[in-house]
């Protein structure tokens, strides 16, 4: 069966019937992301991976939990490993990964980024337009975003970090991103 022709949800469902090969499927399609934000949480490449295995064991023994009309597979995956990230953090007694504000100029770790050099290029202006983005974005929106999306904080979290309220962190929040949409939106247009 050629697994690669399904969609994302229909990969899960076989998994629900012990379909191992659609979760090698799955795996394929997402495991760089899964370690990505779990390296990006974590800082460690060891642990990372850890935790990468770790997502995938429980999208096979957790299938039957997805909930299609809820969130894409890519979300409920995101969920999964944020979740997972954060309870080895709080096992080891730590904080999320502390990063700069300058997080976007940091590389993938070599393994994960795409091999062919037009992938590469694209990946190197893709990563250049958000620095352009985000320089472009107020520091307390950025602090904001980054706390938010690359260090895992939840909104109380961040209100909490920078002893400000929680309506504020999640204006901040959504100024930030409609600013980098639209910000993104324009540079596309103009290249």
């Amino acid at each position: 069966m050629a697994y690669s022709k399904f969609d994302d949800e229909m990969l899960v469902r076989l998994i629900t019937h012990a379909q191992a090969d659609a979760l090698h499927e799955l795996y394929d399609r997402y495991s760089r992301l899964v370690f990505s934000l779990a390296f990006s949480m974590i800082g460690d490449e060891a642990t990372a991976e850890e935790i990468t295995l770790d997502v995938f064991v429980k999208v096979w023994e957790k299938a039957e939990t997805y909930r299609a009309e809820q969130a894409k597979v890519s979300t409920w995956l995101i969920r999964i490993t944020r979740h997972h990230a954060i309870d080895i953090l709080r096992r080891q007694g730590s904080r999320p990964k502390q990063q700069s504000l300058s997080w976007a100029e940091e590389a993938t770790p070599a393994e994960f980024r795409s091999g062919s050099p037009e992938d590469l290029i694209e990946e190197a202006i893709r990563r250049e337009q958000v620095r352009t983005a985000l320089a472009q974005l107020p520091v307390d929106q950025k602090q904001a975003l980054a706390l938010a999306y690359l260090q895992g904080y939840t909104h109380r979290q961040i209100a909490e970090k920078l002893n400000q309220p929680l309506g504020t962190i999640k204006t901040r929040i959504r100024l930030g991103m409609e600013k980098l949409r639209q910000i993104l939106q324009e540079i596309q247009n103009v290249v």
